[in-house]
């Protein structure tokens, strides 16, 4: 343990250094001590049971007046530290291009802008970037003047130490010193909120609650039916999920604990192997979180009081090498927390049934891909309208941003008609390329094969 006490101090009197505030220590100081007594945040099935009877989103009255005025005390947050490493990326994510020439915080603006004119609303968008995001992301939004309101444009999520896996101490990487340093996770969300002010903020200017989801998510957009059923039960938390399919699998879903009846999500990574095949059940357990959350932010800035300013939520162990690019460099321990998790830490935390079209994530270049293309077209109003076919491209040449775009160089094919689209190989497409129904593309001989300009692809 002394070993261990000693990564812990160094930890510590780096945060400090780098000038981390007293809740981001405290809260990794939380963590750390966990991973170092051996926590595991398992969850097995025998203290759960199914989540059923939720509230339907789709089922719910017209909002009106009730809803309009939920919306002018409601705060649009986005998850903005996103870095696209899975995609090859270094920037910000939301930066690339989504739709029609637009990045995501292009759409994103758009949505809240077009949202506050619509309902006569102050409805502010605030961003939670991180160290990385900050600058690009702040200097993107200059191209919407009209944006900001009556508080910050977004806040910045802490950083915390890497560990090396061997002895959990901070790991020492001269190379590129930014590397020893990692976001931890999305639930540090309510940490950031209290340590940059930004509750405070809010709450001054009268606003009570959050809609927080990823800015790469752009089916996630506010409802006003949804602010004012919110508004009207007065849950502290509110959770949006989903109907899980085969696809959902893996996802983490929620349930109900046997001991007390509170909701809890539960993730792959706090399911017991011998649990597995329960855990994948989608029969038994329906819905997954769709990563949308409803805050009561008096009720956070209670809790948080409450507990030290130290939330608590399930500890996510996320182990990989140093330089992310480098799988050789040293493996580390990168100490996180998921955002979803918090509803099992508010008392009478709900969660709520939406439709899909909610979650439009952009995780992969696959999900790229449909979005780009007319199987998705923006309204008015930039909301998305359309659905997505299934797409699986080989990820040896189409899985970084930069090998895909090469290959699609007049932009995606049209896809409103099609159902599934399956390239193997490297094949690049030409301009004007149509594909109906369920196609599999296969490359032919070594070379690189070239899909014709204006070809249609169709099935058999």
């Amino acid at each position: 343990m002394a070993e261990e006490a000693r990564g812990l101090d160094e930890s510590v009197e780096k945060m400090r250094r780098a000038g981390a505030t007293r809740p981001a220590i405290d809260s990794f100081s939380h963590y750390y001590r966990l991973l170092a007594e051996g926590e595991t945040g398992l969850l097995p099935e025998s203290e759960i049971e199914p989540a059923r009877d939720l509230q339907d989103a789709e089922q719910l009255p017209e909002a009106g007046q009730e809803g309009r005025e939920a919306l002018d005390r409601t705060v649009v947050i986005k998850l903005n530290g996103g870095l696209g490493t899975s995609m090859g990326m270094t920037g910000a994510k939301s930066l690339i291009e989504a739709k029609d020439g637009l990045s995501f915080l292009d759409v994103i603006a758009r949505q809240v802008l077009e949202d506050r004119r619509r309902f006569d609303v102050r409805l502010p968008l605030v961003l939670m970037n991180s160290f990385r995001t900050r600058d690009e992301s702040l200097t993107a939004l200059e191209r919407h003047p009209d944006l900001p309101v009556d508080v910050p444009l977004d806040f910045v999520q802490g950083k915390v130490p890497k560990l090396r896996a061997d002895d959990l101490r901070p790991v020492s990487w001269p190379d590129d010193p930014d590397l020893e340093w990692a976001p931890p996770g999305h639930g540090d969300l309510y940490t950031s909120l209290v340590s940059s002010g930004m509750l405070a903020e809010l709450l001054g200017h009268g606003y009570e609650r959050a809609f927080v989801s990823n800015s790469d998510n752009l089916g996630a957009v506010v409802d006003p039916s949804i602010a004012a059923w919110v508004a009207r039960e007065q849950p502290p938390f509110v959770m949006e999920v989903a109907d899980r399919t085969e696809s959902d699998r893996k996802g983490g879903h929620i349930a109900r604990r046997r001991d007390g009846g509170g909701l809890v999500l539960r993730e792959t990574a706090q399911t017991p192997d011998e649990d597995t095949d329960a855990f994948q059940d989608i029969d038994r357990h329906r819905y997954f979180n769709a990563n949308s959350l409803w805050i009561d932010l008096r009720a956070l800035e209670q809790l948080m009081r409450e507990r030290g300013n130290v939330l608590g939520l399930p500890m996510i162990v996320n182990r990989k090498s140093v330089d992310p690019s480098d799988s050789s460099s040293p493996e580390v321990i990168q100490l996180e927390s998921a955002m979803g998790a918090a509803i099992a830490v508010f008392d009478g935390a709900a969660a709520i049934r939406v439709p899909r079209s909610r979650l439009v994530p952009v995780k992969t270049t696959d999900d790229l891909l449909a979005l780009r293309s007319d199987a998705y077209e923006l309204s008015g109003d930039y909301r998305l309208r359309g659905r997505a076919p299934v797409i699986e491209l080989d990820p040896d040449h189409f899985k970084l941003l930069r090998d895909f775009e090469q290959r699609f160089p007049h932009g995606p094919p049209s896809l409103k008609d099609c159902e599934r689209l399956t390239v193997k190989g490297d094949v690049c497409f030409g301009r004007d390329v149509t594909v109906h129904g369920s196609v599999t593309v296969e490359q032919k001989g070594e070379e690189q094969q070239r899909i014709e300009d204006g070809a249609v692809l169709e099935p058999g």
